[in-house]
């Protein structure tokens, strides 16, 4: 089961995390990616879109972290501290990623329901607190975005980013300041 590996990401990861029972009882991000787990599920298998969609806005109303069930997200994601977290249908989000509170991963109008819209996160990527990323852009491995940071253009592997609109400050180990 994939969340016996998030028990253990969010037990390595967050300071905070006592014990596995801690874990499961008080962190919103675990039961949200519980319920997401059954809602894609019955969205992607069982094409039971409006129960999926119903479901997903009672754990929405639960957790306060908002995952559409069309979402495709990997192993041992964890949202921590995930009031105001929206994750939007066609967000891809790879192995061992982490979002904070107030993040946006959100799509762009195209009125089209069919095309990809909103962002893909490849594996390992940090999204901090209040960050915004917008449209079918991706982040790169092993990359991180600043609180408050506004993303509108792809991001390369092991970079740190920050502004509004987003900058790149870090690329692989080395402090630059460079436009997207």
């Amino acid at each position: 089961m994939k969340e016996k590996g998030l028990i253990k990401k969010v037990l390595e990861t967050d300071p905070a995390a006592r014990n596995w029972f801690n874990v499961v009882i008080n962190y919103p991000g675990v039961h949200a990616m519980f319920f997401y787990r059954i809602n894609h599920f019955l969205w992607t298998t069982c094409h039971l879109k409006l129960i999926a969609r119903f479901l997903s806005q009672l754990a929405r109303f639960i957790t306060g972290i908002e995952i559409h069930p069309g979402a495709t997200i990997g192993r041992r994601f964890f949202i921590d501290h995930g009031m105001g977290v929206v994750i939007g249908e066609t967000t891809i989000i790879g192995d061992d990623c982490v979002l904070y509170q107030g993040v946006t991963l959100g799509g762009v109008g195209t009125g089209e329901h069919k095309v990809k819209r909103h962002p893909t996160l490849l594996n390992n990527v940090m999204i901090s607190a209040g960050a915004k990323v917008i449209g079918d852009v991706t982040i790169g491995n092993n990359s991180i975005v600043g609180a408050q940071t506004v993303v509108l253009s792809d991001v390369p592997d092991n970079c740190t980013v920050v502004g509004v609109p987003a900058y790149i400050v870090k690329e692989n180990g080395q402090r630059i300041n460079k436009k997207l």
